[in-house]
């Protein structure tokens, strides 16, 4: 048996077998504390109870303008986070869940017409396929097909993450975005940690070091994705924290978008514009860490943020002033200083 394969098989009886509800996980890295923002904390009251117990999940990869989109959530589990989807896209939209677990895969289709009924939809609107999250391709999922790519504390999980992220970039629309939640070190992990059944199912034997992370994404042509948030995640068990308390681990919320950007924020004097017409964010919108644009307030913009705001979904929403014929050098585009991102850029083009 060969070690990936081993790998997912480790999993799939963590998920399937020995975990019944998320009080049995033992540390919070699969299940944090993040809170969930409160459009989404009033749709969960409307999910089924017996899907809400078994979630397990590290972020909230929800962004905002989803009315009639297509939505893909890699590693769906028992299917909350498809079902919160559910009702953002509407009944013209539609969400895919991908899980390799049956166990869970069961609670999730059971509960398909349960949702229905409470969102008053006249069919339902989401569909759940058992497959591996590294090979979409053999769910039916074609490419340049998906507006939308979720994955909440999954992609840790899996032996071949650049698979993973290859298959993303496959399915997604041009334009289209990856928003996702994972657990991430600050060290490469070695063996026999990374084949740890009881680390790999905590969602940590199997977390990224995140400037790999960088490197992988980069390799695969993503050259700027943006951080949206992230908390550091405390092991508080005794039994994990002997194996592997030399690590620390982030739970990070990400976007990227598929574009062809550069790899570093480049200045053309663009000015971007927010206009206030994102349904619940009538006053400003964050598109990462240190972009909050505020309605009607011109902010100086790099060419790849310019990019992300008129050649996305949220084209409709934002006016940018400038194009590219004219260049002005390498913008400084972060909480730090353009000399210390460009030394140090680790998250990304835009750090």
């Amino acid at each position: 048996m060969s070690n990936k394969f081993a790998t997912l098989e480790s999993v799939k009886n963590y998920y399937g077998k020995v975990l019944k509800t998320s009080s049995d996980l033992k540390t919070s890295a699969c299940c944090s504390a993040e809170a969930l923002p409160r459009f989404a904390r009033e749709i969960v009251k409307e999910i089924h109870p017996e899907v809400v117990e078994k979630f397990y999940g590290c972020g909230s990869p929800f962004p905002p303008a989803l009315e009639g989109r297509t939505v893909l959530d890699l590693g769906c589990g028992a299917g909350r986070d498809v079902y919160l989807l559910s009702k953002l896209v509407g009944e013209k939209g539609k969400v895919i869940g991908v899980d390799m677990t049956d166990e869970q895969l069961e609670v999730a289709k059971r509960h398909i017409d349960y949702h229905r009924n409470k969102f008053k939809y006249r069919e339902p609107n989401v569909q759940f396929y058992k497959g591996y999250i590294e090979d979409l391709e053999s769910t039916g999922i074609k490419s340049n097909s998906i507006d939308l790519v979720v994955s909440n504390c999954v992609t840790n999980l899996s032996p071949n993450k650049e698979r993973v992220f290859s298959e993303i970039f496959r399915v997604l629309k041009p334009g289209g975005e990856l928003y996702f939640s994972d657990v991430f070190a600050n060290r490469r992990i070695q063996e026999p940690l990374t084949e740890d059944p009881v680390l790999l199912g905590e969602c940590l034997g199997g977390a990224m070091y995140k400037e790999d992370f960088r490197r992988l994404l980069a390799k695969l042509g993503c050259q700027d994705f943006r951080v949206i948030s992230s908390s550091p995640i405390s092991l508080n068990n005794p039994e994990v924290e002997k194996k592997i308390g030399m690590v620390g681990f982030q739970s990070i919320t990400f976007r990227a978008f598929k574009l062809d950007l550069e790899d570093r924020c480049e200045d053309f004097g663009q000015i971007a514009f927010y206009q206030g017409s994102i349904e619940g964010h009538p006053h400003s919108f964050m598109l990462d860490d240190h972009h909050l644009f505020k309605t009607g307030q011109p902010m100086l913009v790099c060419g790849n943020t310019a990019d992300m705001v008129s050649k996305t979904w949220y084209k409709n929403h934002f006016k940018v002033v400038g194009d590219k014929t004219t260049h002005m050098g390498l913008f400084d585009c972060g909480p730090t200083s353009t000399a210390s991102a460009a030394a140090d850029c680790s998250t990304g083009a835009c750090c």
